[in-house]
C-alpha cells in the first residue's frame, strides 16, 4: 500500500519511521510546504520507501495533485487544515486521516461531509491523535462489550516525568493549541443532559503506577465525536491529567487576558496582543527538550451486562523512546494513525464515509498493533 503524510513535523516524521518499517507499506510520500524539513526526515530515517515533497497545503492544485498519488492519507498538520485535506481526499477519491483538534467544531465540519466521502466511496477518519483518538478507539471498544452503556469517563495526559517549575509542563504539541483546549469550553454529557463547562475547571486528584498524586480537570475537545455516536449517556467527561496545582496556576493566567485571541493592548502607541507575547514568552520556558515524558491514560466504560452493572477499563502508560529519541506523546499519536491508515489500506477498515474512531476502528486489533510498537493498554473489568 502506498501512503501520503501531509506535514513533516515531529508526529509527520514517527508516522512515516513507522510506515517505513512496515511490512504491508511500500510507499510512503511526506509532504511540507517547507520541502528541506521532510528532506531532513528522509534522509534521517533512511528509507528506499520514503520520499520528500514539496506541498502547499493551502494551495489546492498542490494538495490534490501529492494526495492522489496514495491510497490512504495521514493528516499531521495543524488542526486548521483538516477540513480542507479531508475535502480533498473526497475530490480525488484518496482515503484520509487526522490528528483531530475538535477546537471551533473544526471536526463537526468534517462529519459534515459523510455523504459525499460515501459517494466517492472512501473513507475518512477524523480525531486520531491520542484525545480525541486512542481515547475514542477505547471508548467503543469498551461499549462494544456491554449490552447498555451509561458512563464514559476519560483522563489523558502528557507530563513531564521529572516537572520543573513554574508549571510543572513541558508541551509536546502546539501551546497555540493548548491554549484553546485551556479556554474553550468544555463540552460534556450529564444527568443525560449535553452541557458545556469550564476548562480548567471542577479539579480531581488521582494515581497512576509510578506517577501520583495528580490532577484531573476539564478541558476542551476531548469528548469530540463521542458526543455523537453516544448521544444517550448519563455520563461522559474528559479530563486532562496534570501535577497538582497545574489548573489553579493556568486560571489565574486566563483571568489576566493572557490568553484570549479577541484582547489588545496599546503599548508606546502600538497594539499589541497579550496571547502573542505570552505565546513568546511561555514557549521556551515549557520546551521539553531532551527531557523525557510520560503519556498517561485512563478510559472508564460502565453499564450493564447481562443485567448487571459491568465497568471495563484500559490504562496506558507510556514513556519516552530514548534509543531513538521519540517523546511519549508522538510514540502514542504517531502509532495510532500509522496502525489505523494500514487498517484501511489492507482493507481491514473497509466501511465508506466519514467515520469516527469509537465507530469504525477495530480495538482488539488496534490493542495488539500497539502493542508489537511497545505501547501497552491494560484491560480490566469488574
Amino acid at each position: 500500500m502506498k501512503i501520503g503524510v501531509l506535514g513533516s513535523g515531529l508526529m509527520g516524521k514517527e508516522a512515516a519511521r513507522d510506515l517505513v518499517m512496515s511490512e504491508g507499506v511500500t510507499e510512503v510520500g511526506l509532504a511540507d510546504l517547507n520541502v528541506e524539513l521532510a528532506e531532513k526526515v528522509c534522509d534521517q530515517l533512511d528509507s528506499s520507501k520514503l520520499k520528500a515533497y514539496a506541498v502547499d497545503a493551502s494551495n489546492h492544485e498542490e494538495l490534490a495533485n501529492f494526495m492522489k498519488q496514495f491510497d490512504v492519507i495521514i493528516n499531521a498538520l495543524f488542526y486548521s487544515f483538516n477540513e480542507i485535506v479531508a475535502q480533498t481526499a473526497i475530490e480525488v477519491g484518496v482515503n484520509s486521516i487526522d490528528l483531530g483538534g475538535h477546537i471551533g467544531n473544526v471536526t463537526d465540519k468534517v462529519l459534515e461531509l459523510n455523504d459525499k466521502a460515501e459517494a466517492a466511496g472512501v473513507t475518512v477518519i477524523p480525531d486520531l491523535g491520542v484525545a480525541p483518538g486512542m481515547i475514542n478507539v477505547l471508548s467503543g471498544y469498551g461499549a462494544s462489550k456491554l449490552d447498555t452503556t451509561d458512563s464514559i469517563k476519560l483522563y489523558v495526559g502528557g507530563i513531564p516525568v521529572k516537572p520543573e517549575a513554574p508549571l510543572e509542563y513541558n508541551h509536546v504539541f502546539s501551546m497555540e493549541g493548548l491554549f484553546d483546549h485551556y479556554t474553550d469550553p468544555s463540552h460534556i454529557i450529564r444527568d443525560g443532559k449535553r452541557q458545556d463547562i469550564a476548562s480548567l475547571s471542577e479539579v480531581e486528584r488521582l494515581y497512576f503506577e509510578n506517577y501520583g498524586p495528580l490532577e484531573a480537570f476539564h478541558t476542551s475537545g476531548g469528548t469530540s465525536t463521542l458526543l455523537h455516536s453516544f448521544p444517550d449517556l448519563d455520563t461522559l467527561e474528559y479530563k486532562t491529567i496534570r501535577y497538582p496545582g497545574h489548573a489553579e496556576k493556568f486560571q489565574l493566567l486566563v483571568d489576566l487576558n493572557l490568553t484570549r485571541k479577541d484582547f489588545e493592548v496599546e503599548v508606546d502607541g502600538e497594539k499589541v496582543s497579550p496571547r502573542d507575547v505570552f505565546l513568546k514568552v511561555l514557549d521556551p520556558i515549557v520546551e521539553l527538550g531532551d527531557k523525557d515524558d510520560a503519556v498517561l491514560l485512563r478510559v472508564v466504560v460502565s453499564g450493564e451486562k447481562d443485567g448487571k452493572p459491568a465497568t471495563y477499563s484500559y490504562e496506558m502508560t507510556t514513556v519516552k523512546d530514548r534509543k531513538n529519541n521519540v517523546t511519549a506523546m508522538a510514540r502514542a499519536t504517531a502509532n495510532t494513525v500509522s496502525i489505523v491508515a494500514q487498517l484501511i489500506g489492507n482493507k481491514t477498515i473497509s466501511k465508506k464515509g466519514v467515520c469516527p474512531p469509537e465507530t469504525i476502528v477495530p480495538g482488539a486489533e488496534y490493542i495488539e498493533e500497539l502493542k508489537k510498537r511497545d505501547v501497552v493498554i491494560k484491560e480490566s473489568n469488574e
